[in-house]
């Protein structure tokens, strides 16, 4: 993984070797192509042949990822060279047509997709490194347990998984554990809010974020399920509708895993955001819903920065209190307690509208 880690857990990349003679010239002849025909000539036979051989050299996996760019733009002109501006992966339930160009997450490739037959867009999450398929599985599985032990009236705060399956890349024979996942629209993380506001959101505004997420540990976790990852990137919302949804549930502890791996660790990191864990995760302890309700906290309040009133803040510290044990750990309860506060500080509840200034 490049950004998420399993640091010192012995997982991890292999060494970023030099780049090969083969590879040297797989990118040479990428950068002078302007046409597919350029890159393939005319003969479809020996088009194949090409491709097949430029996607081994180029592949990510076998660059460490130093070759992403590279093989986008490969499948790029192969799609083109094929006159098919989309290309199809096919499961045992479901044909997807992909819609458009990946986006990166910490250890999985996006792929915007809409089924054959017609229905709700999706994603197709893929993990850059195939040794990465556990935590998918993770994923997967805490996204069935979450709906089948859960209150669903509360569903609406986490995603919905249409199905998990193996993908075998047709270019190198490597074979991938990948996600469908119903499609958000009009959401966005708490990372983009953050970089709207850099001089903080206004607590009242976050408050209503604050709230929603504590619903969704509190659903989450009365059905048995601990996120792990509570962290910028994995909260969405939507601006309009006041909606959240908690979402990459890969380094989940979902309670079914008890008799594989009881030892109730989160499974993995997020590097950048380390400064946001409790000590029990990089610890290598068992992490509880007290776990996740630290890292929700430093959320919030890194949203709001210096604009959050001095009871909240106080509020606050005592829910990342270093001891785990001395850290609530029911985030219902949780939430009535932070109502109260809210209505202390700011009188009854009320909507606000909230507008996210986004770049053009």
């Amino acid at each position: 993984m490049s950004e998420a880690s399993r640091g010192a857990w012995g997982v991890g990349p292999p060494p970023q070797a030099g780049l090969s003679v083969g590879l040297d010239d797989a990118l040479a002849r990428l950068g002078r192509a302007r046409v597919p025909a350029d890159l393939f000539g005319e003969d479809a036979a020996e088009a194949v042949r090409r491709y097949r051989r430029l996607a081994r050299l180029v592949h990510p996996d076998a660059t460490g990822g130093r070759t992403r760019d590279a093989f986008i733009r490969l499948n790029d002109l192969w799609r083109g060279y094929n006159r098919d501006g989309t290309a199809l992966i096919t499961t045992r339930r479901h044909a997807y047509r992909l819609t458009g160009d990946p986006v990166g997450g910490d250890l999985a490739e996006l792929y915007p997709a809409r089924p054959e037959d017609g229905g709700r867009r999706v994603v197709l999450k893929m993990p850059r490194d195939p040794r990465d398929g556990d935590l998918l599985e993770r994923e997967a599985v805490a996204l069935r347990q979450l709906p089948k032990d859960g209150d669903g009236r509360f569903l609406p705060y986490v995603p919905r998984l249409v199905e998990s399956f193996r993908h075998r890349d047709a270019s190198t024979g490597l074979e991938r554990r990948a996600n469908a996942i119903v499609a958000l629209d009009g959401f966005h993380t708490l990372a983009e809010v953050g970089r709207a506001f850099p001089g903080g959101v206004d607590p009242r505004d976050a408050a209503w974020m604050w709230r929603r997420l504590l619903v969704a540990l509190g659903f989450a976790h009365r059905a048995g399920v601990l996120h792990g990852a509570v962290l910028p990137d994995h909260i969405m919302i939507h601006p309009a509708e006041h909606g959240l949804v908690l979402v990459d549930w890969c380094y989940s502890v979902p309670g079914c895993y008890a008799a594989t791996d009881p030892s109730g660790r989160v499974p993995a990191m997020v590097d950048r955001y380390a400064e946001l864990y409790p000590a029990e995760v990089p610890g290598r302890e068992p992490a509880s819903p007290a776990t996740d309700i630290h890292m929700a906290t430093r959320c919030m309040t890194g949203l709001m920065g210096d604009k959050a009133p001095k009871a909240m803040r106080s509020f606050a510290r005592g829910c990342t209190l270093p001891a785990q044990n001395r850290r609530p750990s029911d985030a219902w309860r949780l939430l009535a307690e932070l109502d109260e506060l809210l209505e202390k500080l700011y009188g009854p509840r009320r909507f606000r509208p909230f507008h996210l200034p986004l770049p053009h």
